[in-house]
């Protein structure tokens, strides 16, 4: 049985023969991260699909959609007739991979969870689309922006993305490096996975001084839906309303953009923590 294309892809990238053709003409991107990403290599008029979720940059939402990007639409896919498709790294797009390598459709699949994740991904990417040197310069920008010794810490935090069951961002996260960047500690940095699931009474054990939310219009105050529950004033910074809130479309995915979130994730610590 052959392997999947993404290895050939992947060695391909690292080396052209002379005869090769040029870079992939036609993608579609199943993930915002490499929408966003793709973009920002100066390779958005090769897009040619693209998830519901992709809406950065505000171009990405006039290229065709094709449905979500976890267990896609291979029909969908097929239709914008691709040359590459970029998949984002889980259980269900490895089979769609495999669904793709049959329909003889070159695959990628990357991880993007944390910010060499994303350098890595940008230099790949910079090959298949003939955008190599933008690709080197947002790598080695990611590179160094994630080498950079974080700031005295100021405040500790838990990123809390859903309430029942609480789920928190563990160190396997770019969130958390953001966090790190910003002066921030993370009271769950001992998880290493990007996400776990925990118990109430935990998060009020590790009594964060603040809790981070990822919002889609930081100009409301709104506090979050279980800010109001009784079982959630057990946890000290839902008692007092301490939140730092994240605007969803800087926050919601890695991105070359990540020096610009960690400044804006210093603004708001400091804020916080006066």
């Amino acid at each position: 049985m052959r392997r999947l294309l993404t290895l050939v892809l992947v060695l391909a990238a690292c080396s052209r023969p002379a005869d090769r053709p040029a870079g992939s003409h036609r993608v579609v991107s199943l993930a915002p991260s490499s929408t966003e990403l793709l973009f920002a290599l100066g390779a958005g008029d090769r897009v040619v699909g693209r998830t519901t979720w992709c809406k950065y940059p505000p171009e990405a939402q006039q290229v065709p959609a094709v449905g979500d990007g976890i267990n896609p639409n291979i029909e969908a896919v097929v239709a914008r007739q691709p040359d590459l498709v970029v998949l984002y790294r889980s259980a269900l797009n490895a089979t769609a991979a495999q669904q793709f390598e049959r329909l003889n459709i070159p695959t990628v699949i990357l991880a993007q969870d944390r910010l060499t994740d994303v350098a890595h991904d940008a230099r790949l990417l910079g090959r298949l689309v003939d955008h190599e040197r933008a690709g080197d310069s947002i790598a080695a920008s990611l590179e160094r922006l994630a080498a950079t010794p974080p700031p005295p810490t100021t405040i500790s935090i838990a990123f809390v993305v859903w309430d029942n069951p609480p789920t928190i961002i563990g160190a396997g996260s770019f969130l958390d490096e953001l966090a790190r960047l910003a002066g921030a500690r993370n009271v769950f940095a001992d998880i290493t996975t990007p996400s776990a699931t925990v118990s109430l009474e935990t998060i009020a054990a590790r009594n964060p001084d603040a809790i981070v939310v990822i919002a889609d219009d930081t100009t409301k105050r709104d506090d979050p839906g279980y800010a109001g529950r009784r079982e959630w004033q057990a946890v000290r910074a839902v008692k007092q309303r301490r939140f730092i809130r994240l605007p969803a479309d800087l926050f919601g995915r890695p991105s070359p953009r990540a020096a610009e979130a960690v400044a804006e994730f210093r603004r708001l610590v400091e804020a916080a923590a006066k």
